[in-house]
């Protein structure tokens, strides 16, 4: 199936873990889309051209519409895709606080131990890329040594897990999968392809184990591929849908129009500029142009993210 300027393209890679939370999500709405494989280390000009200068997978295009970071990627497919919704549970806004929880604490014990446990990902140009990307030392002797003490936090997290599913539910908000389930099992699968000894930990949470199973049985949804310069000339022959509009409560005074930049407030901190066209509590999207896409308008969640006026 030809891609158009209405089809889902993820810009990802397989072993990308923030890439499987989305794929999982997809999968939960039954979802056709298309995966546009980017390189796992800079440089990466196709899909700086879309945004700007955010680097980090995965990142979502909608035509001229570009999507970074998981969380404002999946709000926008809740948004597009409402049926079957992810919040299962009660959890339309403490998910959110979840998904903070396993992209963060839960994310970097898993990275200790795979890496601190002698994963084969790290070549010299991996590890240069890290280090630029974070803007510090990607030490892997000091994860070796903080493996053993992070492996402590992953059990304990692990626990939680298990205590949520200690009545017998399917998923971690009862009989349906959801945002919660996405956002915790990605970890997990990242740990199942890199390190043995991670999979041990895993595995020593049987319920744990049995939900990861059923999370993996819900798939990706219907995958198709693009390849990266067809993805720009959708985007270069597309228009934004997204509309102008003023927020009142922005506490910082920004209105529409104004030129900004925004900025992860974690890691990858390259400022993205733009204009301001729309912002909320949840997210700012700002329009900017690329002599090899045009006009797009690129959007960021607001949680994880610094809005600045230029």
């Amino acid at each position: 199936m030809a891609a158009d300027a209405n089809s889902i393209i993820l810009h990802q890679y397989d072993v990308s873990p923030f890439s499987e939370k989305v794929r999982v999500v997809l999968g939960l709405k039954k979802l056709e889309w298309h995966a546009c494989d980017e390189p796992v280390i800079m440089p990466k000009p196709e899909l700086v051209a879309l945004t700007g200068g955010y680097r980090k997978i995965p990142v979502m295009q909608i035509g001229a519409d570009i999507y970074c970071d998981t969380q404002i990627i999946i709000r926008e497919l809740e948004r597009r895709f409402p049926s079957p919704s992810i919040f299962v549970g009660g959890d339309r806004g403490l998910g959110w606080g979840v998904a903070m929880w396993t992209d963060r604490v839960f994310f970097q014990a898993a990275v200790a131990i795979i890496f601190g446990g002698g994963a084969a990902l790290a070549d010299e140009a991996f590890i240069k890329d890290r280090e630029k990307l974070t803007g510090r030392s990607f030490d892997i002797a000091a994860m070796k040594q903080a493996a053993p003490l992070m492996a402590e936090q992953f059990r304990a997290q692990l626990g939680w897990i298990d205590d949520q599913l200690a009545d017998g539910r399917a998923f971690l908000m009862g009989e349906q999968a959801g945002l919660a389930d996405a956002s915790v099992f990605y970890n997990l699968a990242f740990i199942r392809w890199t390190s043995q000894a991670g999979a041990k930990l895993i595995a020593a949470w049987p319920r744990v184990a049995e939900w990861e199973a059923r999370v993996a049985a819900i798939g990706h949804g219907t995958r198709h591929e693009i390849a990266r310069e067809a993805a720009l000339d959708i985007a270069r022959a597309a228009t934004s849908t997204e509309e102008p509009r003023a927020d009142a409560g922005e506490p910082n005074g920004l209105k529409p129009g104004d030129r900004v930049s925004v900025m992860a407030d974690d890691y990858g901190r390259d400022p993205i500029m733009g204009e301001l066209v729309s912002s909320s509590a949840q997210h700012v999207a700002i329009r900017r142009s690329d002599p090899r896409v045009g006009e797009v308008v690129v959007q960021f969640p607001r949680a994880g993210f610094l809005v600045m006026k230029a």
